[in-house]
């Protein structure tokens, strides 16, 4: 059976044109790259309604970040979990905008207050750990705000997609080491864990799915563009000698993606380090599929990582 047959039938109708539409991001600058992506956005009329949304300037390293808060229409008054979140896109590009559907969804489906996080992104604006350290920024800024938020002090979490799973697993182990905040969980969507070029996902579909190698190689290029940086666990949280004491994690990993690999690895190594995971693996996923609301994978996808979210934030409390 070829790696075509086993692609979700709807993407497999769409993968050429998908493939064939991406920007050549690896040519331009990060502007010119933020600016092509951009403009494909298309502006949703009826987004998902939630109880609010609110943009924020909050304090960071070295200058405010902005932050988008979406509160959820279940909650009632009731202190609920809190997802500290950053969106995808090669460190490079999208934005709050971007992302806008993603986190309105988790908000109601968790439900839970949404943080989404606009930080520094390569290389224009800032390399690395410019990123990693903004998103940390914004999770001890919701855990020093928890009860205005509307949070459940014991179940602040941290979560993202793609560069974001990266600087969501990165903020994990700050909150470790830097003794920060307390987290009950982390939500990694087929993470970049990992600047191995050279796994069998890599040389699998590297080609011809949609995250093509070329725009692999250069969002590392733009972020930590020093390649001695790119073993710091900081940078590639696979290089931690040492992941005990992290908070339970759910990992999803797409069937057809260059990242499948490192992904799973990181799964086996946090489980090696004593970490409770649960791994949603999708066979017929391609990178970035649960950013495709119209397909039905991707909203299998977000029930199941959700519901094992909530499963995580369960236990975690009632312990």
């Amino acid at each position: 059976m070829s790696d075509s047959d086993t692609l979700d039938p709807q993407i497999a109708t769409m993968i050429a044109a998908l493939d064939g539409g991406f920007p050549p991001v690896h040519t331009m600058t990060g502007d010119q790259a933020r600016a092509a992506i951009r403009s494909r956005m298309v502006t949703v009329a009826d987004p998902e309604p939630v109880a609010s949304v609110e943009d924020r300037d909050i304090p960071g390293p070295d200058a405010p970040v902005t932050v988008r808060i979406y509160r959820p229409e279940a909650a009632a008054g009731k202190a609920v979990p809190t997802l500290v979140y950053a969106h995808g896109g090669g460190w490079v590009f999208c934005d709050l905008d971007s992302h806008d559907g993603l986190c309105r969804d988790f908000a109601n489906r968790l439900p839970a207050v949404v943080v989404s996080v606009h930080y520094r992104r390569a290389a224009e604006e800032g390399q690395w750990p410019a990123a990693a350290e903004d998103v940390y920024a914004a999770t001890i800024w919701a855990a020093d705000r928890i009860a205005e938020l509307g949070g459940d002090a014991d179940a602040l979490m941290v979560g993202g997609d793609s560069a974001g799973g990266n600087l969501a697993a990165v903020s994990a182990l700050m909150a470790r080491d830097r003794n920060g905040p307390r987290l009950a969980g982390q939500l990694l969507l087929y993470p970049v864990i990992a600047a191995d070029f050279d796994t069998p996902s890599y040389r699998r579909f590297g080609r011809g799915y949609y995250n093509p190698l070329p725009a692999l190689r250069w969002y590392w290029d733009q972020y930590v563009p020093n390649e001695a940086d790119r073993t710091n666990p900081y940078a590639s949280p696979l290089h931690a000698e040492d992941l005990s004491g992290l908070p339970p994690a759910v990992a999803v990993v797409a069937g057809h993606d260059p990242l499948r690999d490192e992904g799973i690895a990181y799964v086996e190594a946090l489980q090696r380090a004593g970490v409770p995971v649960a791994q949603c693996y999708f066979e017929g996923g391609v990178h970035g599929f649960m950013t495709m609301p119209s397909l039905g994978i991707c909203e299998k996808a977000r029930a199941q990582a959700c519901a094992d979210l909530t499963g995580v934030i369960s236990r975690r409390v009632t312990k």
